[in-house]
């Protein structure tokens, strides 16, 4: 069965590691694989936000010409 990441478990996750590097919490033996997390965390969460951005627009400019049809 696939887990499907969300935004939000994707950016908690994010947040979570980022404390764990600020804080030093992260030894040096596991210090690349949390950074390589992180990077594909962020890059799902920009890729997330590109999308939902391109749909709402979608949405917007539907709206919009619905809205010119009726005038």
């Amino acid at each position: 069965m696939e887990v499907t990441q969300t935004y939000e478990s994707a950016y908690n996750e994010l947040k979570q590691i980022t404390e764990e590097i600020e804080s030093e919490d992260v030894s040096v033996d596991v210090l690349a694989a949390r950074v390589k997390r992180a990077a594909e965390l962020a890059a799902f969460c920009q890729a997330k936000l590109r999308t939902t951005e391109t749909e709402v627009n979608n949405i917007i400019q539907s709206m919009e010409a619905a809205a010119k049809k009726g005038t």
